[in-house]
Formats: structure tokens, C-alpha cells, sequence
């Protein structure tokens, strides 16, 4: 799935191997047009925290993953360029989670939607993990949210109390917290809407941040909410850090 041709001890390694898995994903149908340009942004801001985890990353995950592991109803949305990026973790995730995975995307087309799925589908019985993927039959809408995006699944995204959302888009961000629920962003740039208006949000890159998650789980250590957790904190640290990097070179 994964082979590049690209040398595994080149410093830029990971980015091409991203980029790889976009290419395939856009081959599939699976990415809108803008799909490249918002994974480009990502990037500059990878680029910019140094391309790896930072401590405030490390904390909002933890606290991501406490919230989604206390949540009654937890759910995994999934859009294009998530689903070409990191469908096996993000199902990993959901197995380990015993919880569903929602498509939900902002270019909804009959096409797109069967290629993501199809390629969830595959991916899934390639690992061998028995996950609920939705998004087939959308019967219910997010208050609040026009357009196709805004269509969901009654047990999926509509009922969930905790909903991890990586690469959100700022509009059904904003719905979505309006509705209750602990919303859980993961996203590289700490100053979009999404970021700042989520419940937790981890700036990092989506398979780095990911990987973190389930390394935790996999540890077997407890993983309790942090009632003193501070949102902006987190937020202002990596800004800070990224600040910082231009005033020291």
C-alpha cells in the first residue's frame, strides 16, 4: 500500500510518504479538488513546530483520548484526505475504541462517498478488524449546518457525546460544540477556527498525533480526563513555540 519510491532513511521521509497516500487517494476519487492545497497548509505549519510532537501535543492527546474513552456514545469522523492519510490507524482507533466511524464530507458526491467507504472497506478487512463505518444512509442533520455536510447518522455523529473530527473544517466545528459535545480536533494549524474552537485540540500531524493515541491505549496505563486541563493553554504554548523559532534563528 504504502511503497514509495523514496529511500525509508531520507529526511523527508514521512512528508513524501503523506503525499504518496494523497496521490492514491486522489487515483481512488476519494479527494476533492482542493484536497492538495489544504494538506500544503498543513505542511507549512509542520514545518514551523519542527515536524514533530511537541509537549502541548502530547497533553491534548492524552486528554483527547480520556475524553473519548469516558464518552458514552464516542464516535471517529473521517473525511477524504483523513481517510487517504490514516485510515488503518483511524480504524485501529475505532477497534480499540469499540466504537463507530462516520464519512462525513464537506464535497458529498455518490462517487466520493463510495470510494472512501470502499477504501475503508478494504483497509478494514486487510487488518482484520471488525469496525462500523457509516455514511451510506445519512438520516439525520447537524443543527445549525447547511449544505450537504451538514447530513449524518441518527447512532453516528447525531448522538455522539465525544467526536474525534482531524482536519475539521471551522463551520460544523462550531456546530458541533453548539450541540454539547466534546469535540476533539486534530489540526496543525493552531490559530484555524477549528483549533480554537474546539473542546481539545491536538497540533500535530495527523499520523503522528494518531500513532500517539494508540500508543497510549496500548500501554495499558489508566487514562483519566484532566479536570484542570486548560484549552487555550495548550493553544498558546504552540504558538509560543513556534514564535520562539523565528526569534532564535
Amino acid at each position: 500500500m504504502d511503497e514509495i519510491a523514496a529511500d525509508p532513511t531520507h529526511p523527508r521521509y514521512a512528508s513524501l510518504l503523506m503525499r504518496h497516500r494523497l496521490e492514491q487517494g486522489a487515483k481512488k476519487g476519494m479527494l476533492a479538488d482542493s484536497a492538495l492545497i489544504a494538506h500544503g497548509r498543513g505542511e507549512a505549519f509542520d514545518y514551523l513546530i519542527g515536524e514533530r510532537t511537541l509537549p502541548a501535543a502530547e497533553q491534548a492527546a492524552r486528554q483527547a483520548l480520556a475524553l473519548l474513552l469516558r464518552a458514552e456514545r464516542p464516535v471517529l469522523s473521517i473525511n477524504g484526505n483523513v481517510a487517504a492519510l490514516a485510515a488503518d490507524d483511524m480504524l485501529r482507533l475505532g477497534a480499540a475504541l469499540n466504537c463507530p466511524i462516520e464519512v462525513n464530507i464537506f464535497y458529498r458526491t455518490p462517487e466520493r462517498m463510495k470510494a472512501i467507504l470502499s477504501h475503508l472497506e478494504e483497509r478494514a478487512d486487510a487488518l482484520h478488524l471488525d469496525v462500523e463505518v457509516l455514511g451510506h444512509a445519512p438520516d439525520a442533520v447537524i443543527p445549525g449546518l447547511k449544505g450537504p455536510r451538514a447530513k449524518c447518522h441518527r447512532q453516528g455523529i447525531l448522538e455522539s457525546d465525544a467526536i474525534l473530527v482531524p482536519l475539521e473544517d471551522g463551520d460544523r466545528c462550531k456546530a458541533l460544540v453548539a450541540m454539547g459535545k466534546d469535540v476533539l480536533v486534530i489540526d496543525l494549524n493552531p490559530l484555524s477556527r477549528s483549533a480554537q474552537q474546539a473542546s481539545v485540540t491536538v497540533v500535530d500531524e495527523l499520523s503522528r498525533a494518531l500513532a500517539n493515541m494508540l500508543s497510549l491505549l496500548n500501554t495499558g496505563e489508566p487514562i483519566a480526563v484532566d479536570p484542570d486541563y486548560d484549552h487555550s493553554v495548550v493553544l498558546n504554548e504552540v504558538v509560543q513555540t513556534i514564535v520562539q523559532g523565528f526569534v532564535e534563528q
